[in-house]
């Protein structure tokens, strides 16, 4: 059974479009509210957001839901996604909302809910808001309806937290980094913490405007800063997305280092601590069959998950491991936060750089990934492309193909109306022909 509003990461979409809109989004607040306000005693929520100017509408929709629903509301205003995870569970809270598109253009925005112990929500509670929301009536009367707290220290708060995850024999003095905050949400707090630690910053992407969120910088755009890491001479570059959950690290050269070479480093470091949980990483399908030989050879376990952060860290929670990750840069490790953090990663891998004294270009070459291509496909809302029997044979033929080589990854994207073709294989022009062929039939529907 599929979710009406729920995809991968919480509910997104165009900003003032269903269900994008300050009504929708109040009557969304109600349903959650009556779902988390169980038991005796006043109930909150904490609320963050990245810089949107859709944000502001959001946000005060929200508050309106929520208070009328009877729950008490603390506003943190702009401030990274794993802040809101961490500060839920931190204040007590029954519920943290995110208000963000993540690494989308300005004009999205999205609503990403946890529980009250800073995870992610299952598909199960998101299945019974979903029936709340069928039924409407969700107010509550006069006399318990709930107060609004702007909490301020939330920023603070965040920035002193992430300081403690950075190992204590480990100082960044010395060290220049180049951060771009694309604009988001991280924009005050990655430079304060990097710079408090003890480094020479070269701070990007840190004029939000409401507009300009991921426009040209972050994670999705890191050529600015490779551009900023070589004019500078820095020692490195940390690329974050517009709320902050995910990461890409550039090395001395500009050159850009993803999520599989940053977890090689990162899994490889924990094990030799003793640190890595039952020696395993968790990652997604789409993760390079280079990461997964390297780690075999290292002694590491590879467990491999649904694409989406979330199942990630349900994977790693059923198993009791504590480090996970995408390929596109979300960094989990659930000894410091409930979801990727950007911020805390990059923490990690200055640990490991400092501690290996070998310059980034070197740190980050663990494995050779094998040749990927992945084509983005648009189709037709209200289109099922991977039902249709074309389609099927195209795929069916293309995993045939590269069967004995690689390996064939379809999927719909669960915040856009496109498919996914993704390949891997040694042979760089059977994987173009049989991505851009599959690729190209979808194109013709």
């Amino acid at each position: 059974m599929s979710k009406t509003y729920f995809g991968t990461d919480g509910i997104r979409g165009r900003a003032g479009h269903h269900p994008m809109t300050a009504e929708f989004a109040v009557r969304l607040a109600m349903a959650v509210g009556r779902y988390f306000s169980k038991g005796e005693g006043r109930h909150r929520v904490v609320i963050g957001k990245d810089t949107r100017r859709s944000g502001y509408m959001l946000e005060n929709a929200l508050t309106a839901g929520f208070t009328a629903a009877g729950m008490d509301v603390f506003v943190l205003g702009p401030i990274p996604t794993p802040a809101v995870g961490r500060l839920t569970h931190s204040m007590r809270g029954d519920l943290g909302v995110m208000i963000s598109a993540s690494h989308n253009p300005a004009h999205d925005n999205g609503i990403k809910f946890f529980g009250p112990d800073g995870f992610k929500l299952s598909d199960e509670a998101e299945y019974a808001i979903e029936a709340i929301l069928d039924t409407g009536g969700f107010a509550e009367p006069s006399d318990v309806i709930g107060r609004v707290t702007r909490l301020n220290g939330g920023q603070g708060r965040y920035v002193e937290y992430a300081k403690t995850t950075l190992p204590q024999r480990v100082r960044l003095d010395g060290m220049k980094i180049v951060i771009d905050c694309a604009n988001g949400a991280a924009y005050k707090t990655a430079p304060e913490t990097l710079w408090e630690l003890g480094a020479q910053i070269i701070p990007l992407g840190v004029n939000p405007n409401g507009y300009n969120i991921n426009d040209g910088c972050g994670s999705t755009h890191p050529e600015m800063a490779g551009k900023a890491v070589r004019e500078h001479g820095a020692d490195l570059g940390i690329c974050l997305d517009g709320d902050a959950d995910r990461i890409i690290v550039l090395d001395e050269t500009g050159t850009i280092v993803d999520g599989d070479q940053i977890m090689a480093v990162l899994a490889t470091n924990w094990a030799r601590a003793g640190r890595l949980n039952h020696n395993t990483l968790v990652a997604t399908h789409m993760s390079n069959l280079g990461l997964e030989r390297y780690l075999n050879t290292q002694g590491i376990d590879l467990r491999r998950t649904g694409i989406g952060d979330r199942y990630v860290v349900e994977e790693m929670r059923a198993g009791g491991f504590n480090m996970g990750g995408e390929q596109s840069g979300h960094i989990v490790m659930t000894d410091f936060a409930t979801t990727g953090d950007g911020l805390v990663a990059g923490l990690q891998f200055l640990a490991a750089l400092k501690e290996s004294g070998d310059p980034a270009s070197v740190l980050t070459r663990s494995f050779e990934p094998v040749p990927q291509l992945l084509e983005n496909v648009k189709f037709v809302a209200g289109m099922a492309p991977l039902e249709m029997p074309a389609i099927q044979d195209a795929i069916a033929d293309g995993e045939t193909r590269l069967a004995k080589n690689g390996r064939l990854l379809i999927r719909k994207s669960g915040t856009e109306p496109l498919i996914r073709v993704m390949g891997e294989c040694e042979d760089e022009a059977l994987l173009n022909e049989v991505v851009m062929g599959i690729a190209d039939k979808i194109r013709t529907l």
